[in-house]
């Protein structure tokens, strides 16, 4: 662990430019302002980005994602507190108490208890990644042909708890979905076509980014055009009531190392995300407090727990991103798409092909979380303005870096009807509670899936039975069946009966 935070040193002088450190404040103001608007989600904004740092140097490509990540997940606490709609879905939770915070007149108030959250909530989040990140990757390190399969099937069947209805079935069928369109194309071992329906444009496969824009950019444009407008409420104007809180940190300290902690091991989870991490940190907090008739009030201690929860699950979530290629939320999916656009290959072997590039991750972390408290803290009434932005103003905008993105990569107009059909697509399947991230994934994963499959049988001459015998294997294969077995509402029901008649009669 000691050597693990040397690193981090090392990689804090290597980052710490002036040309990093300007990537790492525009691009943290710009996913602030994502996230502040209701439909811009953390999701989207990766997805739009990563186009438009196609050109940039590797280290400041992704230190321009991970910021634009942080940020937003940040930002939407914006909105929360002053629309009572959350910008992004993390910030759901935030609405309980900061939204009649701001009724009684104390929105910037509530916006600088979010702020100084949200940053310590990160730190702890970075403490923790430094620390478990290493670990998580050296079990790693014994994966084959055969578990990359697993993994790939238990990526895609994790996925499918991103949906906000509680019906993973639905994310099954987006995950599945996905792995159809990666079969697409030449095969990654013969180069035998296909599913191309006879179109030379389908030869090189679906391309991730137009994909990944439509489903995400061109989607989100669609269905916040489809929402009513919602409107802000307006503030005090005292000066310091922007300040820092570190008086209701310090008061709640318990709360937030609590929050911080559950964060971070809800990112861990794969496929869970960061407004479970809020849900579950407020919950906490409200169990273990002397305050709980304030919750839902206005309780400074409820809105710390949330931020402070959601903001540890980036760094969380990050980390079987960065050692297992496996997602722990759905902007954390986008985000190893990213990787591997930028030629760095997420998964058991990154600290041994890239060791250090883990530390320099932790670094963009803390580049993020200082900009968010900046920030958070000199800006918070200009957030008000933000917010009343019209909506018939800003989504052409989107619209019109949802086709620049696709097209700038490639200069194939191909790539901008992919990007519009998966926009159709997604908004389609959105209106039927489907989720996008889930989609994505399985293209992501639908390679590394059918290469491992083949190449294993062809180890096993074609024997399936190492894939369900050796040990990895097994842990895979149970956690997925797991998976599976659990998102079954009655049978979940039925376990959560068993446990709690078990807990009572102990």
């Amino acid at each position: 662990m000691i050597e693990g935070f040397e690193r981090f040193g090392d990689a804090l002088v290597a980052l710490s430019t002036w040309h990093m450190l300007f990537h790492a404040l525009w691009a943290t103001l710009l996913g602030i302002a994502v996230g502040s608007l209701p439909g811009l989600t953390a999701t989207m904004g990766v997805a739009l980005l990563t186009t438009l740092t196609y050109s940039l140097p590797r280290e400041a490509a992704i230190l321009v994602l991970i910021c634009m990540y942080v940020g937003a997940i940040y930002g939407g606490s914006r909105s929360a507190i002053l629309l009572n709609i959350p910008g992004t879905p993390a910030s759901a939770a935030t609405t309980l108490d900061g939204y009649p915070l701001a009724k009684s007149g104390r929105a910037v108030y509530a916006m600088s208890v979010a702020t100084t959250g949200s940053t310590l909530g990160t730190l702890v989040g970075i403490v923790l990644f430094v620390a478990l990140a290493p670990l998580l990757s050296d079990i790693a390190l014994d994966f084959g042909s055969f578990e990359y399969f697993w993994l790939a099937v238990f990526g895609v069947i994790i996925s499918g708890q991103l949906t906000s209805t509680g019906m993973a079935v639905k994310g099954y069928i987006a995950g599945i979905l996905g792995l159809m369109v990666a079969m697409i194309g030449a095969d990654g071992i013969h180069a035998h076509l296909r599913f191309t329906m006879g179109m030379d444009e389908l030869n090189g496969g679906i391309g991730l980014i137009p994909a990944m824009v439509g489903a995400f950019g061109f989607a989100e444009v669609l269905t916040v055009m489809w929402q009513a407008k919602a409107v802000a409420i307006r503030s005090t104007r005292d000066a310091r009531a922007g300040w820092p809180r570190f008086a209701e940190a310090w008061r709640y300290r318990w709360t937030v190392l609590r929050s911080g902690v559950i964060g971070t091991f809800v990112g861990i989870l794969p496929g869970v995300g960061e407004d479970i991490g809020a849900w579950a940190s407020y919950a906490a907090a409200k169990r273990a407090s002397r305050e709980k008739d304030e919750y839902g009030k206005g309780s400074i201690e409820g809105l710390t727990a949330a931020e402070t929860g959601n903001s540890a699950v980036v760094p969380g979530a990050l980390i079987p991103a960065l050692t297992l290629a496996v997602p722990g939320s759905a902007p954390a999916a986008v985000l190893i798409a990213a990787l591997f656009i930028h030629g760095i290959r997420p998964g058991p072997m990154i600290m041994i092909e890239q060791p250090d590039f883990v530390y320099l991750v932790a670094v963009m972390l803390l580049f993020a979380t200082v900009g968010i408290f900046m920030f958070g803290i000199t800006l918070a009434p200009v957030f008000e303005m933000v917010l009343r932005i019209p909506r018939e103003r800003l989504m052409p905008v989107v619209f019109t870096l949802c086709v620049i993105g696709p097209y700038a990569l490639t200069q194939r107009l191909f790539d901008v009807w992919v990007m519009v059909g998966f926009g159709i697509i997604g908004f389609l399947l959105r209106r039927m509670d489907y989720p996008m991230a889930p989609l994505v994934l399985g293209i992501i994963l639908g390679d590394l899936l059918d290469k491992n499959l083949r190449r294993g049988l062809t180890l096993s001459d074609g024997d399936l039975t190492p894939f369900f015998t050796r040990p990895l294997c097994i842990v895979l294969v149970a956690l997925t069946v797991l998976t599976i077995l659990t998102s079954i509402p009655g049978l979940r029901r039925r376990l959560a009966s068993m446990f709690g008649a078990g807990r009572a009669a102990g």
